[in-house]
């Protein structure tokens, strides 16, 4: 029988599943890591795409040693959303990437939001506001800040779509990754010539055609094809941003599922027959890479904080996840405001972390390390409950991600979300949703026209029941003040913030 490759390629690494569609099983695995570059000026944040090609490459590689290459149909690739790849003519890149967490082009968003009729005007014309975290404003970015590297640009891909390019040698994008541009209508599923215009006429020749999310990106090059050992027909299916195939990988394919992902960023998104618009732009409406759409919210500032707080108490994991459970809920009065990197929901580039309320009981390790990993979590539900003003109701969350590995952190979740939560049997959901979307697409590809994504997931993808949480009542109350007490402290310091980051730009 078939076997099918997921590609996840994250900010920190590379990840592979091999799933074999006969059995439903991942019956191999790979990762690679990469870096950021280091050095660069505060809010800038950048990768090199040639170390995503190379850890591919490795990925790819280590998987094949593990199965029979000859058996392999397809391989879908997920990569992390919004990133900014530019090429020239020849398809060489030009500079290094800049990523969904760089948030130095808060200038070029107003200059894009002016041309589009202000805020009401972009959500209008794009069904989006014109955030940092998207591409747009990074492809402005290099129109002022580097005239001499815009003149080269011909080509503007996605991390993904670049993996794609990297596979294929075809300039692709689908609907679900190309609604994180800022430049898509997402209502009509087709380019924005306004907000194309509003940086450069040009740029609309230098966009791939849109196509859906269950074609083809193209079949695998064949020189590619020789070294992994496999056939020359291999597909390669459309992809999709990491939480769109995040999607797929949790079963969030048909209304009615909500997932939430605690990684370097977190993100909560549910399936939708329909776009979804917020009027105040606070939840992106995205196009799903299924054929629906996506809405989502987004945090900066996940595992990226809890992670400092391990290394700056020189804990492992355990000790980590042993110290927050020691503390009490609510952190004996602190609060976290996580905002090391900006943050985009609530919008608030400038942001830096703020840790108030703290006096001698409380100056523990332990009580320090549960504000961490409440604040975030507090965080994301600040968008959940803005989910839900626009009919987006929880009853249960499958989380995935490094935070969904934590029973305590778990249990934090059901209790700040006030609904159970529970993690799956394969966490890799990026990844397995690239495999997943890969079968969907060579069945229709081979003639089976009425093939649905939920013939693959269903049987395939499934929840852990083991790892269940329920929320605790008493805990839950207890949140609802701190929800309210952090959000009154992210509103209170928005003017602080500017100051703060002129004065550490030095």
């Amino acid at each position: 029988m078939s076997l099918y490759i997921g590609i996840d390629s994250g900010t920190q690494s590379v990840k592979a599943v091999v799933l074999d569609l006969a059995t439903r099983q991942v019956i191999a695995e790979a990762r690679a890591p990469h870096k950021l570059i280091e050095g660069l000026p505060v809010g800038h944040m950048e990768q090199h795409p040639h170390e995503w090609t190379a850890a591919l490459d490795f990925v790819l590689g280590e998987v094949a040693a593990q199965i029979d290459g000859q058996r392999v149909r397809g391989i879908g690739v997920s990569g992390q959303q919004h990133g900014f790849v530019p090429l020239d003519r020849n398809g060489d890149v030009i500079r290094p990437a800049k990523l969904w967490c760089d948030t130095s082009t808060t200038a070029e968003c107003a200059i894009i939001t002016k041309k589009l009729g202000g805020p009401k005007g972009a959500i209008r014309k794009t069904g989006n506001l014109i955030l940092p975290g998207f591409t747009a404003p990074k492809i402005l970015w290099l129109k002022r800040h580097e005239p001499a590297n815009y003149a080269k640009l011909r080509h503007v891909l996605l991390p993904h779509d670049y993996l794609n390019f990297f596979l294929t040698g075809n300039y692709f994008m689908e609907f679900g990754d190309a609604s994180g541009t800022a430049l898509l209508d997402v209502r009509r599923r087709a380019w924005s010539r306004d907000a194309i215009n509003a940086i450069d006429r040009k740029l609309a020749d230098w966009l791939p055609p849109l196509s859906g999310s269950h074609e083809a990106a193209g079949t695998l090059r064949p020189e590619l094809a020789s070294r992994y050992g496999f056939a020359p027909d291999v597909v390669v299916s459309a992809g999709g941003g990491d939480n769109m195939m995040g999607a797929i990988g949790t079963g969030n394919v048909a209304p009615g599922v909500v997932t939430a992902s605690f990684g370097t960023s977190g993100t909560i998104y549910a399936f939708a027959g329909k776009p979804v618009i917020d009027p105040a732009g606070e939840i992106a409406a995205f196009c799903s890479s299924t054929g629906g759409w996506l809405p989502l919210l987004c945090t900066m500032n996940v595992t990226t904080v809890t992670e400092q707080v391990r290394a700056l108490f020189q804990h492992d994991h355990g000790a980590l996840n042993a110290a927050v459970a020691a503390a009490p809920a609510g952190a004996g009065g602190l609060v976290l405001l996580p905002y090391l990197a900006g943050e985009r929901t609530p919008n608030v580039p400038d942001g830096s972390g703020v840790l108030l309320g703290l006096s001698n009981h409380n100056f523990t390790a332990g009580h320090i390390a549960r504000a961490a990993m409440e604040g975030v979590t507090l965080g994301m539900n600040y968008g959940l409950r803005r989910l839900a003003t626009l009919g987006v109701k929880a009853k249960e969350i499958r989380v995935t991600g490094g935070g969904a590995k934590s029973p305590v952190w778990r249990q934090l979740m059901a209790d700040v979300f006030g609904v159970p939560v529970v993690a799956m049997v394969e966490d890799e959901g990026a990844a397995l949703g690239g495999a997943l979307q890969a079968a969907w697409c060579v069945a229709i590809r081979g003639g089976n026209k009425k093939a649905k994504l939920t013939d693959f997931t269903t049987g395939t993808v499934a929840v852990d029941e083991a790892t269940r949480c329920v929320p605790n009542p008493a805990n839950v109350a207890r949140y609802r003040e701190l929800q309210a007490l952090q959000d009154k402290l992210s509103v209170a310091l928005r003017d602080v913030f500017a100051a703060q980051r002129k004065l550490a730009a030095g």
